[in-house]
């Protein structure tokens, strides 16, 4: 067993140095993009599904909370926390509407739209991220594998190159920390 606890944690710390390698210049224009949006009283509008629903309202949560700082709340919204919403939208409208139609609702001009998928190409994402672009929104994806067809279609895509699924969360939680904190540092240092 410990041969396969030490094999996670190399996998892991190879994905660490993957995203070290490739991603830094990405991860800084997302915090930028992020900085430049909540400054101007915008929001940040974000998506996924199963452990992706959960790293998307883990980044609300720290943007409307605080990060590190004690600071005042930031406008974020996790589109994947109201059940009621999300099953009458599926239920009437299809499940790969259930993104697009809060998207339609709550998205302006000038906001910042994310979707988080593993494999890149999550429909439900895809289309809302596609909706928001064509609303003057600005899109980012935190993916995963090659960054599927939403990488084409995002203005920032940081994909996490790995196959495994597990370790491209553990690649989205890490980024989704680093950019928390500087975007905060940026707005209120």
């Amino acid at each position: 067993m410990t041969s396969e606890i030490l094999s996670q944690l190399r996998a892991h710390q190879a994905v660490m140095s993957l995203i070290e390698k490739e991603l830094v210049e990405k991860v800084a224009a997302l915090v930028d993009m992020m900085a430049d949006a909540l400054g101007s009283g915008k929001k940040v509008l974000v998506m996924g599904n199963g452990g992706s629903a959960a790293d998307a309202q883990h980044l609300a949560a720290e943007i409307v909370g605080r990060f590190k700082m004690e600071r005042r709340a930031l406008p974020a919204v996790a589109l994947t926390t109201d059940s009621s919403i999300l099953t009458a939208l599926g239920n009437d409208y299809g499940f790969e509407s259930i993104f697009r139609r809060q998207v339609e609702a709550l998205a302006s001009p000038g906001d910042v739209v994310i979707g988080i998928s593993t494999s890149g190409t999550s429909g439900n994402v895809h289309s809302a991220l596609t909706l928001a672009a064509g609303m003057g929104c600005r899109t980012a994806g935190l993916l995963g594998r090659d960054g599927g067809t939403i990488r084409d279609i995002v203005d920032i895509d940081l994909t996490i190159p790995s196959d495994d699924t597990p370790r491209i969360q553990e690649g989205h939680i890490t980024l989704i920390h680093i950019v928390c904190d500087l975007v905060e540092r940026r707005l209120f240092s």
